[in-house]
């Protein structure tokens, strides 16, 4: 059986320097997200910091996902490629924006839709 997914446009340098600031940012938010929930655990919810804490306890849920999704999809071989076109995404881009899923003209596309 061929493999039909395109070749890695990344080094293994680049992937695993990648791979590396990934897992970093996904352990941050997991103790991030442990903390918050300790918090509301703690807390007894009369105050108005409770509504706070829910919003940041979901944002941090949110990252912790796409986090796990942006490491999936680079075990995957899928990282790194646009999710539009399927063009190679410069590892410059990616160092900035680890998360990003589209190129920069794929993204302004989406953007602008």
């Amino acid at each position: 059986m061929t493999d039909i997914r395109p070749k890695p446009h990344l080094s293994g340098i680049q992937l695993q320097a990648l791979r590396e600031d990934l897992q970093e940012q996904l352990e941050r938010r997991n103790r991030q997200l442990l903390g918050l929930q300790a918090e509301a655990q703690d807390g007894t919810g009369a105050d108005g910091t409770w509504q706070e804490l829910v919003v940041s306890m979901t944002a941090a849920d949110r990252a912790v996902a796409e986090l796990t999704r942006a490491l999936e999809r680079l075990e995957d071989g899928a990282y790194g490629r646009c999710a539009h076109c399927e063009a190679g995404i410069p590892f410059e881009r990616l160092k900035i924006r680890p998360l990003a899923r589209y190129c920069v003209a794929c993204q302004r596309l989406h953007e602008a839709a």
